[in-house]
Parts: structure tokens; C-alpha cells; sequence
């Protein structure tokens, strides 16, 4: 990993580049951001370590510059502990995390192992690319964040099995599209993938169009029909919403997990079928087990293998890249991009409708807005409402600033945990924590 120090106290960046040379990694280092600048016009950087107070530009200054050049480096920022406001306005423009001085050796080698493992990650993403060009398939999924990345790491993993795979997100996180990507990367590819809607059809209409029907099965069943199951025979299927699918046909589709063969309604002929089923859904189906409206054994075996799609306020790095890609898409051999203050309100935007609502806009705009670039004023109205203040906020400003970041920090973690069904696994990841460093704060607040 080549790494670029970038602090203007020379003993703190001494120090930093010998433990780091040490340690294997190859180090320059630079006492502004200017002269930071250039070494990165000459030299392509896995990591970037700034300080944030530099004489001239600023450490945010570096990382604006950074971002609107599309440098690939990750940047980690060191701040005063009084300053770390100023380190996650940061974060909110890409760096990947910051470092609180004075911090040990142990905490920066740690950051360095997370993003040596999302370089990895980030590396088998290259290759999916590769096979999905290979395959003269769009590339499906955009997204740089290290939660993305995980996303793209799960994909490769687990295309070429037969594994069920439960897909889990928000509406508009892009479920149906990492559907297809597995389905275009798996052995199965040339075969067809049939998709269901389990939430837009009655629970009689669902139970036909799932298992089909024999003629004479009902009032108006005038002819056999062939389910989506066997018309899927030897490929996939998709069941999007599967949480909607009512208890009684839950054991007809655990029987198809089981025994892999379906029986259509009006016979009791069982009939193989050999299909691979991908199931997405946007709630916490453990939730809807523990209420009784989901089969406990359903959900294990849909369950095999989990891929949680983040909402997109929760990866806004990945914001600037969406863009341009729906910027691409619908501006075909143009060189259309966003002003900066219009960059800056998508990255404040909270995308309640995550990817589709930002795909929508651009597509909005670009039949809307005829300049370029993009300026802030083609944007909606509702880019610019002030967002209603969070009750559970209320109070923070008459708090010392310790016992308001420990209060803020105590309430973001149980939101997370419970946004999450309690499951510590999944709250860590979501918040980019080690397990163990969450146990730990999880004592710590008495939580």
C-alpha cells in the first residue's frame, strides 16, 4: 500500500512515516496541501493521511480538490478532538474515516487493516466488472463505498452457487438489480430468470401464477396453466417482497426449498423442478416471525445467505459516482456534470427513495435542464426545505459537548440496533464497526 502523509508539524510526520515504513508500507509525505497536490498528479496513492488545520488550503479544501478530480485514494483525516465536527463534515465529502490525535499506532494500523481488506474486496469488484463486460452485460451496480464493496464481495461469492439468497434494502436501493447481476453471473445465465411480484397479486392469483393450475380448478380455470416455477425450470426465480406472501402458500414455497418439486393447484402430482430462487424483501422479516406473520423455518431457509443493500444517505460517497453514471446514461457522448452547489445539495439530500429517486431526477433533468453544468437553480423545490428538526435531538445544544456526544452516540447505536432486529453483527457492519468494538460501547452505555 503506498501511503501519503500530509501534516505540517514535521516531528508528527517523521514519526508517522518511519512507524508506517516499518510496518511494509511505502510512505511520502508533504507539509501542505499544495505540495500534496502535485505528488498526486505524479504518483497514484492507496491511502491519504491529512491533517486538517495546514497552512494555506485546508485539509478539507484537499479532499473537495481530490473528490472533484475523481483521485481514487481513500483519505483518512487527523483532527483535534475539539474539531471533529470538522472531520465528519469531512466524511461527508469521502473521507473514508478520521483519527482523533493524539492516537496510537494500534488505532491507525487497524484503519490500515479495514482498508487493505476493502482493497481486496474493491479487487474481486474489478473482476465482477470484467465478467459482466465479458458477458456484454451493463456494469448493474455503481457504488465506491466500503459498504458497496461488501455488496460486490457477496455477489462474486455466492453467483456461481445454486445458494438461495435473501436481498435485503429499503425501496429504491436497487434489490431487483443485484437480482439480475447474480443471475447473469451464475452457471444458470443462459437460462431464464422469471420474476414474481408477491406484493401486487391477490393470494389466489399469487398461488396460480406460482404453481399454476390444472384445468378445471376453480371457477374460471378453463385451461392448465403452467406456474412461474416450471416455466423457471432449470434456471432462477426471483421473489420480490417475499414477506407478502400469505402463511398458507409459505408452505407450499418451504415445500420447493425442501423437496425441490411443486404441486399445481387442483392436483396432487408432484412435479421436480429445478430452480434457484432469489428472494428480496424490505422489512426485517425476523421481525415478522417473531409476530407470527412469517414461517420461523421459511425464514432460515431463505436465509442461507443475506445481501443487505445500504440506503443511499447511509453511502454518500457513492453519490458523485451515481451521478455521473445516470449523467452518462442519459447524456450519451456528453460531457454533462453538476456545478459544485448543486453537487453539495445532493450530498445534503437525505434520498428517501435512495438510487431510483436519484436516477429520477437525473433522467428529470436532463429533459428539464439545457446548461451545462448542471447549476443548482435546475434543481426541485424540495431540495431546499429546511428538514424537520429530530425530536430525539432536542436538548443536545444545552449538554457539554462530551455528555452530548456520548448521548448522541448512546442513541445512534440503539436506533441501529433496532433498525437492525437487535442482531450486533449487522448493527457493526451498518455503522462500520469491529463486533468487538460495539460490545464495547454497547457496556460502555449501559445499553
Amino acid at each position: 500500500m503506498r501511503i501519503l502523509i500530509i501534516d505540517d508539524e514535521e516531528i508528527q510526520r517523521v514519526t508517522l512515516e518511519d512507524e508506517l515504513v516499518e510496518r511494509g508500507y511505502r510512505v511520502d509525505t508533504a507539509p501542505t496541501a499544495e505540495e500534496a497536490l502535485h505528488l498526486t498528479v505524479q504518483t497514484d496513492y492507496d491511502l491519504i493521511l491529512t491533517d486538517l488545520r495546514l497552512p494555506g488550503k485546508s485539509g478539507i479544501d484537499l479532499i473537495r480538490e481530490l473528490r472533484e478530480k475523481q483521485y481514487p485514494a481513500r483519505c483518512i483525516v487527523m483532527t483535534a478532538f475539539g474539531a471533529v465536527d470538522t472531520a465528519v463534515e469531512a466524511m461527508k465529502l469521502g473521507a473514508y474515516d478520521y483519527l482523533t490525535k493524539p492516537f496510537s499506532m494500534d488505532e491507525l494500523t487497524l484503519r490500515l487493516r479495514h482498508l487493505e481488506e476493502l482493497q481486496r474486496i474493491t479487487g474481486e469488484n474489478r473482476i465482477l466488472k470484467q465478467r459482466l463486460r465479458e458477458l456484454e452485460l451493463p456494469e448493474f451496480i455503481v457504488g465506491r463505498s466500503a459498504a458497496m464493496q461488501t455488496v460486490f464481495g457477496l455477489i462474486q461469492t455466492v453467483a456461481p452457487t445454486d445458494t438461495t439468497v435473501l436481498i435485503q434494502g429499503s425501496t429504491g436501493t436497487g434489490k431487483e438489480v443485484v437480482a439480475n447481476t447474480i443471475h447473469a453471473l451464475s452457471e444458470r445465465k443462459d437460462t431464464p430468470l422469471v420474476k414474481v411480484s408477491c406484493a401486487i397479486l391477490s393470494r389466489e392469483i399469487l398461488e396460480s401464477e406460482l404453481f399454476g393450475h390444472e384445468k378445471g380448478a376453480f371457477t374460471g380455470a378453463a385451461a392448465t396453466k403452467i406456474g412461474r416455477f416450471e416455466k423457471a425450470d432449470g434456471g432462477t426465480i426471483y421473489l420480490d417482497d417475499i414477506d407478502d406472501i400469505p402463511l398458507d402458500l409459505q408452505v407450499k414455497l418451504l415445500r420447493v426449498l425442501q423437496e425441490k418439486e411443486i404441486e399445481r393447484v387442483g392436483s396432487t402430482e408432484p412435479r421436480p423442478v429445478d430452480v434457484r430462487i432469489l428472494a428480496s424483501t424490505k422489512v426485517n422479516l425476523k421481525d415478522r416471525v417473531d409476530q407470527g406473520t412469517f414461517r420461523s423455518d421459511l425464514f432460515y431457509r431463505l436465509n442461507i445467505f443475506p445481501i443487505t443493500i445500504p440506503d443511499l444517505k447511509d453511502r454518500k460517497e457513492d453519490i458523485p459516482v451515481l451521478v455521473k453514471h445516470f449523467l452518462d446514461e442519459f447524456y450519451p457522448g456528453q460531457d454533462i456534470h453538476l456545478e459544485k452547489e448543486a453537487l453539495d445539495c445532493f450530498l445534503a439530500y437525505p434520498w428517501d427513495g435512495n438510487v431510483r429517486e436519484l436516477k429520477n431526477l437525473v433522467e428529470r433533468l436532463s429533459v428539464v435542464c439545457g446548461c451545462n453544468p448542471i447549476r443548482k437553480d435546475c434543481l426541485p423545490p424540495e431540495f431546499f426545505r429546511q428538514p424537520e428538526r429530530s425530536l430525539r435531538s432536542e436538548g443536545l445544544e444545552a449538554l457539554p459537548f462530551h455528555a452530548a456526544v456520548t448521548r448522541f452516540e448512546k442513541e445512534l447505536i440503539q436506533q441501529t440496533l433496532d433498525q437492525c432486529g437487535g442482531n450486533r453483527s449487522e448493527a457493526a457492519r451498518t455503522l462500520g464497526l469491529p463486533v468487538s468494538t460495539l460490545k464495547s460501547k454497547l457496556k460502555k452505555l449501559g445499553l
